[in-house]
Formats: C-alpha cells, sequence, structure tokens
C-alpha cells in the first residue's frame, strides 16, 4: 500500500499543514480525525488496515487530514467568535487546497468526505456546505450541534457552520445528489445527534441511512467495521 506524507505552508491557515495519503488511484477520500486527532491518528488505530483492500485495489485513495480543533471548536483561551473564525479558514484549506490536490491527484471532480465522532462533525459539515463537491458522506458516531463549544456565543458563522440549524433551510438540489451513511450504535453517546440528523433528511425528503448497529459502544471497534461495509456499497465503474 502506498503511503505518502505531505506537508506544505497553508495561506489559509498561516501556518504548516499535514496530511498522510494512501492509495495510488481510486475515489479520493477526505478522513477526518476524532476531536483534537492529528492526521496519522487514522492509520494509528487501524481504520487504514480496515479499508485496505479498497486502497490496493486502486478503488479509493485516502487522505488522512490533520485537525485544527486545538485552535479553533476546542480552544477555550479565546472568544468563541474566534474560534469560527479560525475554524472557517480551516473549511477554506479544505475546499482550496486539500480538495483541489486531491481531485487532480485522482482525476475525480467529486471527493468522498468521512470521520468518527467530531470527525464525523467535518465529514458533514464539510459536505453539506459543498454539496456541489461532495458525492458520499460518511458519518461514524458523528455529532452535529456545534454550539456546546460556544459557551452560549452565536451569530451567522456559527449558524452556517452548524448542520443542525442550517441544513434544514438549505435548498441547494445536490443535497438530494449526495449519497449519506450516518452510522451510530445502540450504546453510542452520539446516537441522540444521528437520530435528529436523520430526521431533518426525511423531512427534507434526502435519502439517507441511518445505520443503527446492535450491542455496539462509540469507540474504534465499530468504527473499522463500519467504514469498509460502507465503502464496498460504492460503485466503482
Amino acid at each position: 500500500m502506498k503511503e505518502e506524507y505531505k506537508k506544505w505552508h497553508s495561506n489559509n491557515l498561516s501556518a504548516d499543514f499535514e496530511l498522510l495519503a494512501f492509495g495510488h488511484s481510486g475515489y479520493p477520500i477526505l478522513l477526518f480525525p476524532t476531536s483534537m486527532g492529528r492526521y496519522f491518528e487514522n492509520k494509528d488505530f487501524k481504520m487504514i488496515e480496515s479499508i485496505q483492500w479498497f486502497i490496493d485495489e486502486g478503488k479509493v485513495k485516502v487522505y488522512c487530514v490533520d485537525s485544527i480543533d486545538g485552535l479553533s471548536w476546542y480552544n477555550k483561551g479565546i472568544h468563541p467568535a474566534d474560534r469560527v473564525k479560525n475554524h472557517i479558514c480551516y473549511d477554506k484549506l479544505l475546499l482550496e487546497e486539500v480538495s483541489t490536490m486531491a481531485r487532480q491527484e485522482t482525476g475525480h471532480s467529486k471527493i468522498i468526505t468521512a470521520g468518527c465522532s467530531f470527525g464525523g462533525y467535518h465529514a458533514a459539515n464539510f459536505a453539506f456546505r459543498h454539496p456541489w463537491l461532495v458525492s458520499h458522506m460518511f458519518s461514524l458516531s458523528g455529532v452535529f450541534d456545534i454550539r456546546s463549544q460556544l459557551d452560549g456565543f452565536y451569530n451567522d458563522e456559527v449558524y452556517f457552520n452548524n448542520p443542525v440549524d442550517f441544513l434544514p433551510n438549505d435548498n441547494n438540489p445536490e443535497l438530494w445528489n449526495m449519497k449519506i451513511i450516518l452510522g451510530t450504535a445502540e450504546r453510542d453517546i452520539c446516537k441522540p445527534d444521528n437520530e435528529r440528523l436523520s430526521q431533518i433528511l426525511t423531512d427534507k425528503g434526502i435519502n439517507h441511512w441511518l445505520d443503527v448497529k446492535e450491542n455496539a459502544d462509540h469507540d474504534w471497534p465499530i468504527w473499522r467495521k463500519m467504514l469498509p461495509e460502507y465503502l464496498s456499497q460504492l460503485s466503482f465503474n
């Protein structure tokens, strides 16, 4: 399996950015880490190993991106308005730098987003903000309401980065073309978040799959089973 470390100076972040890319061809996947996780987390916790067949067969190329959660949503040392602004810089990095690179390297016009836990927030928020760019969104035990990180602060920038707020009023037709899977589990602390988002999608008539795994928790063992199952449903023609 081809593994490549990438690092460059991001103008959007005004800082260096790192990621690991796995594979030589295939559908590009932006795979996010959990809360405040690093770009190597999905490798260390054997998520990449769980989908190695798809990578080795050239079905997908996975871009394990870094997070800046410690500078944005989890940064209690700055005003909540600045936390949101830092996240918006991250979103622009993903849009203008990472996604562009992934599409150029693979020759695909759209990408897949995926992530576990807080990575599920990132996967969903990016996909729903840029539905023209994302063909599939796989959230594994995701959380979708960011307001708990903002100490009661709220403005338009929070609204447009909080899927449970902006999605009900978003009528971009590309949303109805996206393939969406919300994976959760019976004992998942984020199960209510997934049920809430599922209801929003249902109310809008957006087709999706709310997959509730029996006898499972909010943890890596079930996530390592979910992602290859979800990838197996892709059409690689």
